[in-house]
């Protein structure tokens, strides 16, 4: 197996990637872009979960992916890959150090054409920024011995989001950081009620101890009054 070389890729890439952009070429590599279309599974800011949905983006529109969470991601360019080469995938260094994570496949088989889908998550504390037509994914072409007849179909490539695939995580998913947030929620309520339940103690307190004054200056004055008459 031989990878694909820059110059190789100038080369063929065009009849293979659409569209074809020559600066998106990454020694070795070539640089693809965040699609029209995604899908991000919903936090505990969102009001109904269950009716969250697929977003269409305009061009160089915004969109977040919160800590812990979920997301479909499609390319904007759709790609081919010959009978005879193998593809590899993978998200850009710079957004795996800020926590986004490719948990979806690794490769493209022999044949496949359409747009790529990638199931990310974002493991890192801190919401992620991302916008349609971004240069997000890496792919690489490798050759393979023969041309082979143990491909996908024409058929078998993406192009946009099956509802399919999003019904089945359209709930909020339970992250470490949500909780902690919920945690932390939690323990702010408590200490709410607990200073509430202090500052109504101290009132009652200092209420009982004025009404145990008066009754001790109350009793003290009868004992007087009777003793001065007795």
């Amino acid at each position: 197996m031989a990878f694909w070389s820059g110059e190789t890729l100038e080369q063929k890439l065009p009849n293979l990637i659409k569209p074809f952009e020559p600066d998106s070429i990454d020694c070795a590599a070539y640089t693809l872009h965040v699609g029209g279309e995604v899908y991000v599974s919903p936090d505990r800011e969102v009001s109904t979960p269950s009716r969250h949905t697929k977003q269409k983006l305009d061009e160089r529109e915004g969109f977040t992916i919160p800590p812990g969470q979920f997301g479909f991601l499609t390319t904007k360019e759709v790609i081919s890959v010959p009978d005879n080469a193998l593809a590899f995938i993978s998200i850009k260094a710079r957004m795996k150090f800020s926590g986004l994570v490719n948990i979806s496949g690794f490769h493209v088989d022999p044949g496949y054409e359409g747009e790529l889908l990638f199931s990310v998550l974002n493991a890192g504390p801190k919401p992620l920024h991302l916008m349609q037509g971004q240069p997000l994914f890496l792919i690489w072409y490798a050759d393979i011995d023969r041309e082979t007849r143990f491909k996908k179909g024409p058929s078998s490539g993406f192009h946009g989001i099956d509802p399919k695939l999003i019904n089945g995580i359209s709930g909020e998913i339970l992250s470490l950081q949500s909780l902690s947030d919920k945690q932390r929620a939690l323990e702010g309520d408590l200490n709410q009620k607990l200073q509430k339940q202090q500052t109504q103690v101290s009132i009652l307190t200092a209420l009982v101890t004025v009404l145990i004054g008066l009754a001790v200056g109350i009793v003290g004055w009868q004992l007087r009054t009777y003793l001065g008459t007795s």
